[in-house]
């Protein structure tokens, strides 16, 4: 009886440091696709990052592309998390434009590695595995939703197309004003967008 005991336990942890182990892997590739884009993040470099082994890679994923799913859907989860967090923490008037300019932010301008998966890496979407694909696409979905509740007339078919032309104008800001080499160019994206979606006096 103790010894079958001492096997479960033993299991149990092996399982456990099996997750913490895997949930490194995706973290850290979750920064890393956003630093260093899809095609720029390798396995090994992941791995090493994660202060791991590259032959231990297949005991947690079946593939990179799997691997890159679930960074895409990590990197999204955090995303959505953190707006709607930033909408739960003013006054309901004041939530929509919160969002816009936390968005619109230097801080999350100069955060890619840990800011928006779409504005960093929307270009490369459509040469993705379906798998990436659907990630980021679920997540996209939840953004204009948590955007869409912040509106007054939310439930109403407006509010939805609403919210889809605010998230195309955050995301497209930010994705033009990390594109340009000119920074009064980028400064002015982000400031027609943030005079457009977020005036100074709402």
């Amino acid at each position: 009886m103790m010894i079958i005991m001492e096997k479960q336990a033993i299991k149990r942890k092996t399982a456990g440091r099996k997750e913490i182990t895997h949930e490194r892997i995706v973290e850290v590739a979750a920064r890393a696709i956003r630093r260093s884009g899809y095609a720029g993040t390798g396995v090994a470099d992941i791995m090493k990052e994660a202060g791991l082994t590259h032959g231990g890679f297949y005991a947690h994923f079946k593939s990179r592309e799997a691997l890159l799913a679930e960074a895409a859907d990590r990197a999204g989860a955090e995303a959505v998390a953190l707006s709607a967090r930033i909408a739960a923490a003013v006054p309901p008037e004041q939530a929509l434009p919160s969002i816009v300019r936390a968005y619109l932010s230097k801080e999350h301008f100069d955060a890619i590695e840990t800011g928006c998966p779409i504005s960093a890496l929307g270009s490369e979407m459509p040469r993705q595995a379906p798998e990436v694909r659907r990630a980021a696409t679920r997540h996209i979905k939840e953004m204009i939703d948590v955007v869409a509740r912040q509106l007054p007339d939310w439930g109403q078919p407006g509010a939805h197309e609403q919210a889809l032309m605010t998230i195309a104008t955050m995301v497209g800001t930010m994705l033009l004003a990390r594109a340009v080499d000119d920074p009064k160019l980028s400064e002015g994206f982000i400031k027609a967008a943030l005079e457009k979606l977020a005036p100074a006096d709402t």
